[in-house]
Formats: structure tokens, sequence, C-alpha cells
């Protein structure tokens, strides 16, 4: 990093869990190099599928209070990563989980994909105004797998980052998705089933912009993905073998680094590190 004011991430992520998952070793690497970073996320994730037979209850279509249980995973989640500025866009509870699209919940009247896109917006350029964040991480146009609430993520930071410097969209590696699929196929003991190709979307390398180290950080990440245990199950096996699965059981490799393309501002610099280049 070369810039002359002090570095300050933010990142626009859709539920508790998405930080970690998607970008958890990105931002441990940069909170522990002194960087301020700030997540703003944008539903409590109330729609997610549960994990723990024991926390069922929880569910939307039950008690419907998996939103505020969610707030006690992201609390320790952020811990884990080093994260002490923490904000929900609009404040707690303000936008709903949409759910994946078709399902009854895109109808909800706070479903955040259908809300308003200039209010939303506007909430998170407040915050962009009160950070003055020189980077900004969110997903892509489609959402990195077409989540509407993390295509509405993508849509909303877009709109509200014109004096940012540069944006980046969180994708997952081709290359490193497979390799790592290949290492998950040689253990025997995976508590998880083997994905196929359909089921991890990736990018192709060729397009990828910046690759970010985060193998120093790798054990930090996975103790943040297990913060967040009605949605994420983290294994161990022998060294270097980790994996990690959601609700659906698919075994995901745990690369160490994490990818990004360039969505807004100048990429001289930006291979391998998200300030690099910036004055």
């Amino acid at each position: 990093m070369t810039l002359t004011a002090a570095p300050r991430l933010l990142l626009v992520h859709a539920h508790p869990d998405d930080e970690s998952l998607w970008t958890g070793g990105t931002i441990a690497r940069y909170a522990a190099a002194g960087v301020h970073v700030t997540l703003v996320t944008c539903t409590l994730g109330e729609e997610g599928e549960i994990i723990p037979p024991s926390l069922r209850e929880l569910a939307a279509d039950a008690a419907d209070q998996l939103g505020g249980y969610r707030i006690g995973e992201l609390r320790a989640a952020c811990a884990a990563l080093g994260i002490s500025d923490h904000r929900w866009l609009g404040g707690v509870g303000r936008w709903r989980d949409s759910g994946m699209a078709g399902v009854a919940a895109n109808q909800h009247p706070r479903a955040f994909a259908f809300g308003d896109l200039g209010t939303q917006a506007g909430a998170l350029a407040e915050v962009i105004a009160d950070v003055r964040p020189q980077v900004v991480v969110t997903y892509g146009p489609d959402g990195g797998y077409g989540h509407p609430d993390h295509v509405r993520a993508h849509e909303v930071t877009m709109a509200a980052c014109d004096a940012v410097d540069r944006v980046f969209f969180a994708v997952t590696s081709r290359r490193a998705t497979e390799d790592g699929v290949a290492e998950l196929a040689r253990i025997a003991d995976l508590p998880f089933r083997l994905p196929e190709p359909a089921e991890l979307p990736v990018t192709d390398d060729d397009r990828i912009t910046t690759v970010i180290d985060t193998s120093e950080v790798v054990s930090v990440k996975m103790r943040a993905m297990a913060a967040h245990p009605t949605q994420v199950t983290v294994w161990h096996g022998g060294e270097g073998e980790r994996a990690y699965a959601l609700s659906n059981g698919v075994a995901q490799p745990i690369p160490p680094a994490e990818f990004y393309l360039l969505g807004r501002g100048p990429g001289e610099g930006a291979e391998s590190d998200l300030f690099g280049g910036l004055a």
C-alpha cells in the first residue's frame, strides 16, 4: 500500500456469513495490517436454511427468529476477523432477506431486493460519506450466483460509490476451485458430497484482475466461518486439509487466496493489493 492517507476499506454484503465466505481472508489480512475496515450488512438473513436440527424452530416458517440469532453469529465473526466497525444498512432490520428468486419471501414488504433503490443507495451513501473509504468491495452484477439480495447489493453499491477511488467485485477462481475440489476428492473421510461443476459458480481466471494472498490468515477466515453455525459447517482434516459446506452438504474448498474483478477505478498496481497504486 502506498497511500499517504490512512487506508479505509468498506465492504457491502447481503447477509451475515457472506463477509466470511466471500472476503474473510481479505478482511483479516487488511485489518491485521492496520487498515480501517467497515462492514455493511444489508439484511439479517432471515430466510436462510438452518443446519443444526436443534435450531430448526428459528426458521422463517416457524418462530421467524433466525435474523436475531444471526446478529450474534455475525458479531462473533466480526470479532474473529478484526472488524470493529460494523453497520446494518438503514439500521438493524430495515430490510429483510428476500430469499431466492421466485419464492414467497420476495413479496415481503421489507424484502431488500425489491425495496426502493434510491432509499437504499442513500443509506449507503451516508455511510460512505462518514467513512470515506478509498476502496469498496461488493459482488458483481450477477451477485456472484444470482441471489436477488446479492444483485441488489451490487446495484446499491454502484449507485452510492461515485466518489470512491476503486470498487471491486468478489468472485471465485475457476482454477483455484477446480484445484481445490481435486484435492478434496483424494480425501477418504471427507464428510461432504463432492460438487458437480454447476454447483460452484466460478469466474474464468483470465478475467480476474486482483488476487489477494490470504495464506497467512486462512485459519482466521475459518474461525469466522465457523462463527456462523446455522449456515456453515467447517471441516479440518489432516495437514492442509480444509473444506466447508452450506446446508446442501456440498463440499467447497477454501483456497489460500481471494479473487476480485475491478469494477470501477484505476487498475494500475491493483494486481495483488486492493490499495496498490493509489496515491
